[in-house]
């Protein structure tokens, strides 16, 4: 102990005149001292940046929850917006009673305009209803002796892939299994469940086709121009996989079992 209280001096000399231009004195244990608050202070630093700064959207796990986030506050967002719209209808009704240009007892309650009931709409029947059940029935018909489905069907809501616009839908009479959806470029393309992909390949065109697995249930994605997720990654329902360039329309196959499914039946565009 007393070695390291022992004191040194380190001294600065002018190469020409070897006149001494600084000197300090240090002690071992002062040396070790100045190392370690310095350590604590860089330490320090690095947590204050961390957490006060865009530094952490690099962390590992920390894009996933925030990716989250956003996703939640998306939905919140169009929730404020459905309210938002209903507060001006009836401000509206309201500016015209004022006015005088409606009368009170014509004016329908806002929430029994939204919420007519289901029996009094299956009532209204006519030709055009009935002839559209018809032709969706045989149309349901034709799919079924088409495809063997042995296996049951999911029966779910899935995540919206991209945000985009269907221009070309699947038509399985025509052996056309994929739907074809117009995107801007770098528009996030998503997992539609949760699941593993299991393969990634490179087509003719230079673009990257993906598919991923849940269980029985496989979700193929065609045209991406950059693939995020490489072959065996494990990824959430709404995880990114890949971006578009707004060049290739996005080609997008939905199987369960072995068994086609419509991507305009189980997702909501």
């Amino acid at each position: 102990m007393a070695n390291k209280r022992r004191k040194y001096r380190l001294a600065m000399l002018d190469d020409l005149t070897l006149r001494e231009v600084f000197h300090f004195r240090v002690s071992l244990l002062g040396a070790i001292s100045m190392i370690t608050l310095t350590i604590l202070a860089l330490i320090v630093l690095l947590s204050v940046l961390i957490v006060y700064t865009p530094i952490r959207n690099i962390l590992p796990g920390y894009s996933a929850s925030l990716r989250q986030q956003l996703i939640d506050e998306s939905a919140r967002i169009d929730s404020l917006q459905t309210d938002l719209t209903v507060q001006r209808q009836y401000l509206d009704v309201i500016k015209q009673l004022v006015a005088g240009d409606i009368r009170t007892d014509s004016v329908q309650s806002l929430d029994s305009l939204q919420r007519v009931e289901r029996s009094q709409i299956a009532e209204q029947h006519n030709e055009a209803t009935d002839a559209f059940l018809a032709q969706y029935e045989q149309k349901e018909r034709d799919r079924l002796l088409l495809f063997d489905n042995t296996s049951t069907r999911t029966v779910r809501q899935l995540y919206r892939p991209v945000h985009g616009v269907i221009i070309q839908s699947a038509r399985p009479d025509l052996h056309l299994y994929s739907a074809s959806i117009r995107t801007t470029k770098s528009e996030n393309v998503m997992a539609t469940t949760r699941g593993t992909v299991v393969s990634v390949e490179r087509l003719t065109d230079n673009t990257f086709a993906l598919v991923l697995q849940e269980n029985q249930f496989v979700t193929v994605y065609r045209h991406l121009a950059k693939v995020l997720k490489q072959q065996g990654a494990q990824v959430e329902r709404g995880e990114a996989l890949g971006l578009t360039d707004g060049e290739h329309d996005l080609a997008l196959e939905l199987w369960d079992g072995g068994a086609f499914v419509n991507p305009e039946e189980v997702i909501v565009w």
